[in-house]
Parts: structure tokens; sequence; C-alpha cells
């Protein structure tokens, strides 16, 4: 499982994978509730789930109870998109507000701080160029 950690304070995003050991402290976890960050080698962090998808792409929604894969009629929210007509609705897969073992990654933001920046913890990787034909 791969975790998207958003700092809200420099606005910035790191990623992490999460080992199959320890998959298992998240399953069961709803949106909205606190996790430790010692799960993926940022010890001292506190870290809050705000969504996930699964392999498939389909994207976790807060109001949706359960893990399971759901078709919604939606009017507007997560999973819709923007700049469609007012009234419009369109029938959407959705997942659940809860973790389970078919999420491929999930969303989370920083509530703690720990005692090294999330830089060096997770530092970038360097970007891949283009070749040229």
């Amino acid at each position: 499982m791969k975790i998207v950690i958003g700092e809200p304070k420099s606005r910035k995003s790191y990623q992490a994978e999460v080992p199959k050991e320890k998959q298992g402290a998240l399953v069961g976890l709803k949106i909205g509730e606190s996790v430790d960050g010692g799960l993926v080698g940022a010890g001292g962090y506190k870290f809050q789930i705000t969504g996930g998808s699964d392999s498939d792409g389909v994207p976790m929604r807060s109001d949706l109870k359960g893990a399971q894969k759901v078709s919604a009629l939606l009017s507007s929210g997560v999973g819709f998109g923007k700049g469609k007509p007012k009234g419009l609705r369109e029938r959407k897969m959705l997942r659940g507000n809860t973790v389970s073992e078919a999420i491929a990654q999930l969303n989370v933001k920083v509530l703690e701080s720990g005692e090294k920046p999330l830089v060096e913890l997770f530092p970038p990787k360097p970007k891949e160029e283009k070749q040229k034909k």
C-alpha cells in the first residue's frame, strides 16, 4: 500500500510505502481517524486519513459507510468532477470510508510534526528525462 503524505504548512506531498506486515494496522480505520507515523518510518509524526483509492482508481468517500464498492448517484462532491452543469446527476463507482485490503493508495495529512522534517525522511526522487526519438 502506498501512502501519500500531505504537509499543509509547506503545501508539499511525499510518498511512502507501507510494508505488507504493517498494513494490518491500517485495515478497519476510517476517513478522519489518526494514524501513527511509525508505520511508514516517520516516528513522532501523527497523520489523519483524508481519503484514498483502490487499484482500479475508485476513490473513497467519507459519507459512505463500510469498505465495499458502491455505485452511487452523485450531484457533487468527491468522485463527481468539477465544471459540470447545475442539476446534473451521474452514477459513479465509489468506495466506502473504511480502509480495507483493496485500498492501493491512502491519502493522509500531517497533524503533529516529528523531530526530522519530512524532506529528510522521504527524499524526492529525481525526475526521469524523456528520451528523444
